[in-house]
């Protein structure tokens, strides 16, 4: 085959302006008859060369900076680049002389949405390929007039790497010598040629903000979970004991002088806190790269990078290790919601809406500023669905928090009339969204059975825990917001008034079976002005702990799984603040210990008792004592294991008054041991109770034959469970 020289009007003014689709069809080598025509382009050079196992040959430049070189070899196979500018010389593989690194059939897949690795064949791979070790760039941008690569390899020059089209709107470059750590972004000319500078949507490691620039990454992480892996994956997803730590890495714990703390500093601290806090798991705020810490995280501009804040992908890898080993699980707040509008992240990726949905009465939240996914197309939906997987298969975390998932089920999501768009069939429903949660759910069970997704969903939208085969949502859990409204307001009520709010704490079990639902008192409660979970509390210093600590063995007890954010646990005085430290130094003060003692007590029993856990979805599991008794603000009930047993009697006393010869009914015969008393001195109570046991006598009170007397400490809660001395 002969290669004819460039069209000058064509070829080379497509390289100058940036807008060759082709590069590699001038660019690279080009056999000729008996030899070869070897092109480059490199407007700043003043001479360069072919180095080849046959010798050296000088390059003639033109005009353009396109410089091309006759070698006598007719198949050149090998061959290296010199380049000399005025300021420095440099030596390198030809990235033209090599074929594409993706296949027709990944093309294919990555049209239809429906490529399950998606993160092995676009953003920045470190590969062997055609006997090179490289990085092989590819990026989705269908409606670029051109893209190239700018990295350290070629001195962030924008012109000279220009990427080719290989199909399905797909831009590909393999770049010889480019490996780990070498920092990039694209070029990305418009349609209306303006150039844009974008990070990879796809890239795995970021520069540590404000920096913006894309890292290749490659792992050399080995794991040491396969213990922890393999009991997980043989567990059913909805899981009998869950109890879970949320965290913001960011202010969980600092260092010397206010100093952030990297993952591999506070893995040990963290997994060795939940330990002793009886936590199963920690739930992280994300850790998706994100450029405003005070969004802390909620808003993401790299779907595919752990934040560089606190080290590199593989010190996270290294973080989530650890924590398995410990036997922590490690859940990630995920946001598939909304991304921001940062100019050189997602917004108009290749000038056009591309990630965001056109129609601005359904690409941009009103609220928040931000902008929304197009649901409904092939390439944003698995852009979407293999970061689910990806986060799953590459660092092995255990579950998803789906973040805002309201805002993507309804179309008017805080919308006026006239600002939203119904659906095809004139609804408010977001059938492209709903469709995506679905198949994210399934993906996410289809190929890590043991993991968890989670649903932040604070309306009434029916089955958001239940199966996608029958009609739901298919999340693993739902987080209870109504209960948790409900028992702040009553806790926050003085205690003259709470006999006309004592169905708050009834109400949530009228639908408590209606979904598999965590109990959340998570960081949206101790944010914004609204205080801590302590100062939310109703009277005095006293009252106020007394009525923390009933609050956290009300939970405990109450059906559903938990979660309770950081600081919480040893009663955090003020609001939290994401760029300091927790006030750890309160542990001095006995009634903050007192507290944390109690929430450790409460969690390490939680797991010991089966009633506590294993029937949180279903009825048979929970049987009220006496839930009607406003008039002297106490109530109970009792938990019963899987094998109908009774475990734990919940009996709770919420005005400031001792009640002497309370009789509670109580289903099995025999002495009852006092396990938790929220006024023990040991939690920083006033030392009120029952000795450590009561016994029932033949009396028939409330729904048994069987009752005790029992004294009721003030704005306490106590568990009675059957003694095993019985």
């Amino acid at each position: 085959m002969t290669a004819t020289a460039p069209d000058p009007s064509v070829d080379v003014a497509a390289l100058e302006e940036g807008t060759h689709p082709e590069p590699h069809r001038i660019l690279g080598p080009h056999p000729n008859g008996t030899a070869t025509v070897v092109r480059a382009y490199q407007p700043d050079a003043v001479s360069a060369q072919v180095a080849h196992p046959g010798g050296v040959v000088d390059m003639r430049r033109d005009p353009s900076g396109l410089w091309e070189a006759r070698v006598h070899v007719p198949e050149l196979l090998a061959y290296r680049l010199r380049f000399q500018t005025e300021t420095h010389s440099w030596e390198a593989e030809d990235p033209y002389r090599f074929a594409p690194t993706l296949g027709e059939l990944d093309l294919h897949l990555i049209a239809e949405g429906s490529h399950r690795q998606l993160w092995l064949r676009l953003g920045a791979r470190v590969v062997d390929h055609q006997g090179v070790r490289g990085t092989a760039f590819a990026v989705w941008a269908p409606n670029a007039r051109g893209v190239h690569v700018v990295c350290d390899a070629n001195f962030w020059d924008a012109r000279t790497l220009p990427m080719r089209v290989v199909g399905s709107g797909v831009w590909e470059l393999f770049l010889p010598g480019a490996g780990a750590g070498t920092r990039y972004k694209y070029r990305i000319t418009r349609p209306d040629l303006l150039q844009v500078l974008k990070a990879d949507p796809l890239a795995r490691a970021s520069e540590r903000p404000p920096k913006t620039a894309s890292v290749v990454e490659e792992s050399t992480h080995v794991w040491r979970d396969s213990a922890w892996m393999g009991s997980r994956d043989a567990q059913p997803s909805v899981s009998p004991a869950l109890s879970i730590y949320e965290v913001h890495l960011g202010s969980w714990r600092r260092g010397d002088d206010n100093a952030v703390l990297g993952y591999r500093d506070l893995a040990p601290l963290l997994a060795s806190h939940c330990r002793a806090m009886g936590f199963t798991h920690v739930e992280l705020m994300p850790v998706m790269e994100h450029p405003y810490g005070g969004s802390w995280g909620y808003q993401v501009t790299g779907y595919y990078a752990p934040t560089a804040r606190f080290g590199s992908p593989d010190d996270f890898r290294w973080f989530v290790d650890h924590l398995h080993q410990q036997g922590i699980g490690v859940i990630l707040d995920w946001v598939p919601a909304h991304f921001p509008r940062d100019a050189w992240a997602l917004v108009r990726f290749d000038g056009t809406p591309l990630y965001e949905h056109p129609d601005p009465r359904r690409g941009a939240h009103p609220d928040w500023g931000t902008l929304v996914f197009n649901y409904g197309r092939n390439e944003v939906r698995n852009f979407l669905v293999a970061n689910a997987r990806y986060w799953l298969s590459e660092f092995h975390v255990d579950g998803l928090r789906v973040d805002a998932v309201a805002s993507m089920l309804y179309l008017d999501y805080s919308r006026r009339a006239g600002e939203w768009v119904p659906n095809i069939h004139g609804g408010r429903e977001n059938l492209e969204a709903i469709a995506l949660l679905r198949e994210v759910n399934d993906a996410v069970r289809e190929d890590h059975p043991g993991t968890l997704t989670i649903a932040e969903e604070s309306t009434a939208w029916p089955g958001v825990s239940r199966s996608t085969a029958s009609g739901g949502l298919g999340f693993s859990y739902k987080w209870n917001m109504g209960w948790m409204h409900d028992t702040l307001d009553y806790f926050g009520k003085d205690t003259v008034f709470r006999r006309f709010h004592h169905h708050q704490l009834t109400f949530g079990l009228w639908y408590a079976w209606s979904e598999n639902f965590i109990l959340p008192l998570s960081h949206d409660e101790v944010v914004h002005m609204k205080g801590s979970l302590l100062r939310k509390m109703a009277g005095d210093r006293w009252q106020r702990f007394a009525n923390l600590r009933a609050l956290y063995a009300w939970m405990w007890a109450h059906p559903g799984k938990k979660l309770l954010f950081m600081g919480s646990e040893f009663g955090q005085e003020g609001e939290w603040a994401d760029d300091v430290s927790l006030d750890w130094h309160l542990l001095e003060d006995e009634d903050h210990a007192g507290v944390q003692r109690l929430v450790a007590d409460l969690g390490l029993r939680y797991l010991a008792a089966p009633a506590l856990h294993e029937l949180d979805d279903r009825p048979e599991g929970f049987h009220w004592i006496d839930a009607g008794n406003a008039d002297q603000n106490a109530i109970g009930f009792v938990r019963f294991d899987a094998r109908g047993n009774p475990g734990v009697a919940c009996i709770a006393n919420l005005s400031p008054v001792v009640r002497h010869d309370f009789r509670v009914g109580l289903p099995l015969a025999g002495r009852w041991d006092e396990v938790v008393n929220t006024d023990s001195r040991h939690y920083g109570g006033s030392g009120q109770g029952n000795l450590g046991a009561v016994t029932t006598e033949p009396v028939a009170w409330h729904a048994w034959d069987q009752s005790a007397s029992v004294t009721l400490p003030p704005l306490a809660v106590l568990w009675l469970a059957p003694s095993a001395r019985s």
